[in-house]
């Protein structure tokens, strides 16, 4: 007897042990195919094991008024809820006094009771609005549509708990807070399951580094830092404005990655508009063209490389998320070398495996509006 052949083998005996064989299967009976074997259906096509619930801003009482106001410096809780469970969908929109209102509110969330905020970003930030002016653009993760309503699309877990607040730092009202927090209540989580982080910082105005061409920097030491965080876990992407307060090209900055080791970078790139996956300054200072992708995009560009210019830009790493085991650092020089002295407002977006709250103050909301800030 000719042995057969150990693949072919192989995948017989997966078939008879998952009962697919067709002889086996009497003509007119309904098989059960097995979820293994059920990769050409896609996941809405399939039963589901989840309770599908919202959580929003309606009117209590049955009217109308489906909006919270917000008194200055009061804080309204936008979501509250038990484990295990899953935010997928969180949509936004405010009316507010204050021109500066996507500055001076910020987003808190804390997952399983911890007392310290795993998000902390001004809301404006959060949904890449870095400059703190609506600009309409859709991305995977984040989009901002007409009539200023805001929406993210990154998944959020939780084993025990989850609460999100909004706090109004600035001196008038909010008129107007509207919220829809779209979630789903599981039995439970697989045991890998990981937290979302974000958080925000700012460097208006960075401070430029002066010295002798040519000018060097192997170790980034004086970089933009967009977030820093210890334990096991992987980067998902950042948000970044920027507003020049000189003339020239802020964008010769390279993104330097420090995984699991801050005494030199694992990740460097070429330049800041190639980590936006742009190119050539994103068409220069007489033909810089705005864009927004799905992974990447630069959907505000205003006065190119001149004083004032205005650029928010934004990348994803959901094709290829940066992982760490210990620690992560991710960075980008303010210019060559950190030539350049202009104003960086950023927003960065992890997960990882225990909730991670280590978070560094948040500027005072004056120094968070963007001005120009010239020598």
């Amino acid at each position: 007897m000719i042995p057969m052949p150990k693949d072919r083998r192989g995948f017989l005996q997966r078939l008879f042990a998952a009962g697919t064989v067709a002889a086996a299967v009497p003509a007119g009976t309904d098989a059960q195919v097995p979820t293994s074997e059920a990769s050409f259906l896609p996941p809405y096509a399939r039963a589901q094991n989840y309770k599908s619930l919202k959580q929003s801003s309606y009117d209590r009482t049955g009217g109308n008024g489906d909006r919270w106001p917000i008194a200055a410096g009061g804080v309204q809780e936008v979501f509250k809820a038990s484990g295990p469970g899953v935010i997928t969908h969180i949509w936004f929109t405010i009316a507010a006094q204050s021109g500066d209102h996507l500055k001076e509110i910020v987003l808190r969330g804390y997952w399983d009771d911890n007392a310290k905020p795993s998000v902390e970003v001004p809301v404006g930030d959060f949904f890449g609005l870095n400059l703190g002016s609506y600009q309409i653009y859709q991305s995977q993760y984040l989009a901002c549509s007409p009539g200023k309503s805001l929406n993210c699309y990154f998944s959020m877990p939780y084993k025990r708990a989850a609460r999100f607040t909004v706090t109004n730092e600035g001196s008038r009202e909010v008129g107007a807070f509207y919220s829809n927090i779209d979630y789903i209540s599981v039995p439970r989580l697989p045991d890998d399951t990981v937290y979302f982080h974000a958080q925000y910082r700012q460097s208006a105005p960075s401070t430029p580094v002066t010295g002798t061409p040519p000018m060097l920097n192997p170790d980034g030491k004086q970089n933009y830092v967009y977030m820093e965080t210890r334990g096991r876990g992987h980067l998902m992407g950042v948000t970044l404005g920027v507003l020049q307060n000189a003339n020239g090209w802020w964008g010769e900055g390279d993104d330097m990655i420090f995984v699991d080791d801050d005494s030199k970078p694992a990740i460097v790139g070429t330049g800041s508009e190639d980590y936006f996956l742009g190119s050539w300054n994103f068409g220069g200072r007489e033909g810089a063209t705005a864009f927004g992708h799905a992974m990447y995009g630069a959907p505000l560009i205003v006065n190119p490389e001149r004083t004032g210019g205005r650029y928010c830009c934004y990348r994803w790493h959901g094709d290829n998320p940066v992982t760490f085991e210990r620690s992560l650092k991710h960075t980008m020089e303010h210019g060559h070398a950190n030539d350049r002295g202009d104003n960086f407002f950023s927003a960065a977006y992890w997960y990882q495996t225990a909730p991670f709250t280590d978070f560094p103050s948040l500027p005072p909301v004056a120094d968070r509006i963007p001005r120009v800030k010239t020598p």
